[in-house]
C-alpha cells in the first residue's frame, strides 16, 4: 500500500464516521417521535459529554496499550452500535443512555486520535495544510448526514432510518482503520514520536500555564458556539418557518470550499489575528440570525457567514494548539484541546436545551453571541502577544 493510498483511505474513514456527529443535530426530531423534548436531548448529550470527557482523558492510556489506529477502529465500531441503538429506541430509557455513552466513547477517541495519528505522518510545516484537509472530510461528514436525513424523510423514510444508514458507514470506517494499522506504522515519519500519550494532571497544568492555554480554552468556547447553533438548528428553523436542510447544505458547502482553499494557506504572519477576523464574521452571523425575519435568503447568508467564520478558523486554531505546545507534550496538548472542545460540544446542549424550553430560543442565541464575542476577543489578545 503506497503512502498516497494510506492518506486516501485514512481520510475516507474519517469522512464515513464523521456523519455520526452530524446526526446529533437530528436528535430533536428523533426524540419527537416518542414525545420527548429538547431537555431530554440535552440530558442524553450530557451523558455523552461525561463519557467523552472521561474517554478523552484516558485515550492516551488506551492508545499506548492497544495502538492508536487499532483504538480508532474499535471506536468506530462503538459509534456504529450507538447509532443503531438510537434508531431502535422508542422511549427515553436504558437504550438511549447506552447509545449516548457509546457515542461519547467512540467519538471521543476518533476525534482525539485522528489529529495525533495524522501528525505522525506529516512534518511540522505541513500541519495547517493537512489539518485543513482533515477538517474538510470531518465537516463533509458532519454536514452531509443531516442533508441525507432530510432527503430520506422527503422520500417516505423515518428519521430513524438515517441513523441505521450512518451506522453501517461507521462500521465500514472501523474496518478501514483496522486495515491501516500496519501501513501507518510503516510510513510514520518519527517512529518514536508519542510513545507515551497519557494525559496526566501535571501535563494539564503544564499546558494551561503555557502559551497553548489560549487555543485550548478557545476550543471550548468554539465548541459551545458550534453546538448551540447546530444542535438545535431544527428548532430554530421550525420557529422561523424555514427548512433546516438548506442551512446545513449551505454551511457544509461553504466550509468544505473554503477549507480546500485553506489547504495552501498557513495562517499568515499572525495566525491568531486571522482567527480573530474570521471569528468576528462568526459573531456577526449569529447577530444577523437573531434579528432576521423569516427570510430564506437571509437564512442562507447566516449559514454562509457562520461557515466562513467558524469553519475556516477552526483548523487554524487546532494547528496553533499543536504549534504552541511543547514538543514533549504535543499528544497531550491535542488530547486536552479535544477534551475542552467536547465539553463545549456535548455539555453545552444541556444548558441550551433548558434555555429553549424554559426561556425560549432567542435567549439561547443571545448567550451564543456572547460566547462568540469572548472567543473572538481572546484571539485578538493572543495576536498582540505574537506581535510583541
Amino acid at each position: 500500500m503506497s503512502r498516497t493510498v494510506v492518506f486516501i483511505l485514512f481520510f475516507l474513514a474519517v469522512f464515513l464516521q464523521a456523519g455520526a456527529y452530524g446526526l446529533t443535530f437530528m436528535l430533536p426530531k428523533l426524540f419527537d417521535l416518542f414525545s420527548a423534548n429538547e431537555k431530554d436531548v440535552g440530558l442524553m448529550l450530557m451523558i455523552t459529554a461525561i463519557v467523552t470527557i472521561l474517554t478523552v482523558y484516558f485515550s492516551g492510556h488506551l492508545s499506548d496499550k492497544f495502538g492508536r489506529v487499532m483504538t480508532l477502529s474499535v471506536a468506530c465500531f462503538s459509534i456504529s452500535l450507538s447509532l443503531f441503538l438510537y434508531g431502535f429506541a422508542t422511549s427515553v430509557g436504558a437504550t438511549l443512555i447506552l447509545a449516548s455513552a457509546l457515542l461519547g466513547y467512540g467519538w471521543g477517541l476518533t476525534y482525539t486520535l485522528c489529529p495525533i495519528v495524522l501528525t505522525r505522518l506529516i512534518n511540522e510545516h505541513e500541519r495547517v495544510r493537512f489539518f485543513a484537509v482533515l477538517s474538510v472530510f470531518v465537516m463533509a461528514g458532519f454536514g452531509s448526514s443531516p442533508v441525507m436525513a432530510s432527503i430520506l424523510e422527503d422520500n417516505g423514510f423515518s428519521i430513524a432510518d438515517s441513523f441505521y444508514v450512518t451506522s453501517v458507514l461507521c462500521f465500514i470506517s472501523g474496518v478501514i482503520f483496522w486495515l491501516l494499522v500496519k501501513p501507518i506504522k510503516k510510513y510514520a515519519i518519527d517512529k518514536e514520536f508519542g510513545v507515551q500519550s497519557k494525559l496526566s494532571l501535571s501535563a494539564v497544568r503544564s499546558i494551561l500555564t503555557s502559551k497553548a492555554m489560549f487555543p485550548v480554552l478557545m476550543g471550548c468556547l468554539g465548541g459551545s458556539v458550534f453546538a448551540g447553533m447546530n444542535n438545535f438548528q431544527t428548532v430554530f428553523a421550525d420557529a422561523k418557518g424555514l427548512e433546516y436542510s438548506w442551512y446545513f447544505f449551505t454551511y457544509t458547502t461553504t466550509v468544505v470550499i473554503f477549507r480546500i482553499v485553506l489547504v495552501k494557506f498557513k495562517g499568515g504572519k499572525n495566525p491568531y489575528r486571522t482567527i480573530g477576523l474570521l471569528q468576528s464574521i462568526m459573531f456577526i452571523s449569529i447577530l444577523v440570525f437573531y434579528f432576521m425575519p423569516s427570510n430564506g435568503y437571509l437564512y442562507l447568508l447566516v449559514a454562509f457567514l457562520f461557515g466562513i467564520g467558524y469553519g475556516v478558523s477552526y483548523p487554524i486554531l487546532v494547528a496553533m494548539a499543536a504549534n504552541d505546545a511543547d514538543k514533549d507534550l504535543l499528544p497531550q496538548c491535542l488530547q486536552l484541546f479535544s477534551l475542552t472542545y467536547f465539553i463545549g460540544i456535548f455539555a453545552f446542549p444541556l444548558i441550551a436545551g433548558w434555555i429553549i424550553v424554559e426561556v425560549g430560543a432567542p435567549s439561547l442565541l443571545i448567550l451564543i453571541s456572547i460566547l462568540a464575542l469572548i472567543e473572538t476577543s481572546m484571539a485578538f489578545i493572543r495576536s498582540r502577544a505574537v506581535n510583541n
